[in-house]
């Protein structure tokens, strides 16, 4: 009796729910669920109209370049604690009495006694050469040559240590070196490159930046603005973007987002060429002083020697006085002028008037380092010009090359030009 009062009551609710009248509620239902849920949609798009509307009007009247931070933090932590040492006045002192062949054999000396790193004199003086002749170097050759110690070397020289950056394969954008500004944070991630950037505006001191493996990303990616700014003739306007906008509390070197690139800063990348690194292009190597590193230098007994506190003017100074006292003769810019024409007539590749003017910067620096002029132009030639005939067809250069080497030894003299002729020698065997 109790099972079948039951299944009579089932069977009623069932006609009740399925009966025409729930289903007319069912649907007045969803409708005005319906209408409810649009109308909350319609509310919620007007009132964020209205706030975007009230943004544009506080945008117009105050452009983003002055906006406010919500906090009195700076967002700059390391630049806002290098203006407090500039204010509490400390002062640098400089040791600029020193010529550049001193600053050769000091340095040299200095790396054996000190650190146990070895250099050959003619190196050494590559690496001073390259230094007056541009703000960007390339250290090349095979692994354990010297190519990192020989910058980190000089950095300790100078009693300033140099800065190391290791290059990731996926950088591809200037912030990947001086860092970003954190939206979530509301803080700027400044890297030890941005750091000293800032540093370098404040003193005269000479900074070494080691672009460690420079080739195992696209140097012309991660590095071109850099390029660029350094190619601007007047310093005064190379100015890096670091923030989109300005800060009452943003340290104060920075002008309108901006910081100086200084002069007394120089790039030293160094590279290796193996199947894990990216070609260097033209670009960067027309604009870049080239040492390549092939041998280890041999042990030799050095003097105890001390650092050396040179100021980046002094060192120009020293520069200037080279290029005015030992100008390239006029018999050996006659002999380069005789090459040209015989490379543009043989091969079509010129010097160009950048290079021209980097072999009139680098030859008399070279000589004032204890060098000898034919040696510097040898060297010069080698790494500036020569090496665009690996862009020509190899068949016919190697074809050439014979022909090429004896022009060498009829204008410069047999025992001459030892590099340029170990070079053309290398491509003949490449082939």
């Amino acid at each position: 009796m109790g099972t079948y009062l039951e299944i009579n009551f089932m069977e009623a609710i069932w006609q009740f729910l399925t009966s025409r009248g729930a289903i007319y509620f069912y649907i007045i239902f969803i409708l005005l669920s319906v209408v409810v849920i649009v109308v909350l949609v319609m509310r919620n798009e007007v009132r964020r109209q209205a706030l975007m509307e009230n943004n544009h009007v506080q945008t117009v009247a105050k452009p983003v370049s002055e906006a406010e931070p919500l906090s009195d933090e700076p967002r700059f932590f390391m630049l806002t604690q290098i203006d407090r040492e500039v204010e509490a006045g400390k002062r640098h002192f400089y040791e600029d009495d020193v010529s550049l062949q001193k600053l050769c054999e000091e340095f040299r000396e200095f790396s054996a006694s000190r650190l146990g790193l070895y250099y050959d004199i003619a190196d050494v003086r590559r690496f001073i050469g390259g230094l007056a002749v541009s703000h960007i170097m390339i250290l090349q050759g095979m692994s354990g040559t010297g190519k990192t110690s020989l910058a980190y070397a000089f950095g300790e020289y100078l009693d300033n240590s140099a800065v190391i950056v290791p290059i990731q394969p996926m950088w591809k954008e200037r912030t990947d070196l001086i860092g970003y500004y954190n939206e979530f944070t509301r803080k700027f991630n400044e890297t030890t490159l941005l750091q000293k950037l800032y540093e370098a505006n404040t003193n005269d001191n000479i900074y070494i930046t080691v672009l460690d493996e420079m080739n195992i990303a696209r140097v012309e990616y991660y590095f071109a603005e850099f390029l660029s700014l350094l190619e601007i003739p007047d310093y005064r306007k190379r100015y890096l973007d670091v923030v989109a906008d300005i800060w009452d509390t943003d340290p104060k070197l920075l002008k309108k987002g901006q910081l100086l690139l200084p002069t007394n800063m120089w790039f030293v990348g160094t590279a290796n060429n193996d199947d894990s690194t990216f070609a260097i292009s033209d670009k960067v190597y027309d604009r870049a002083m080239v040492i390549n590193l092939d041998r280890k230098a041999k042990p030799f007994i050095a003097s105890e020697t001390n650092t050396r506190r040179i100021s980046a003017g002094r060192f120009r100074m020293l520069i200037k006085e080279a290029q005015k006292k030992y100008a390239l003769s006029q018999r050996n810019l006659r002999r380069i002028r005789q090459l040209d024409r015989y490379l543009i007539e043989h091969f079509q590749i010129t010097f160009g008037n950048r290079i021209m003017q980097q072999i009139r910067n680098y030859v008399p620096v070279i000589v004032a380092c204890g060098g000898s002029e034919l040696s510097a132009i040898d060297d010069i030639l080698a790494k500036k010009v020569l090496r665009k005939l690996e862009a020509k067809n190899l068949v016919y250069v190697r074809s050439a090359a014979p022909g090429l080497v004896a022009y060498l030894d009829e204008l410069f003299g047999e025992d001459r030009m030892a590099l340029c002729k170990e070079y053309v020698h290398n491509i003949e065997k490449n082939v």
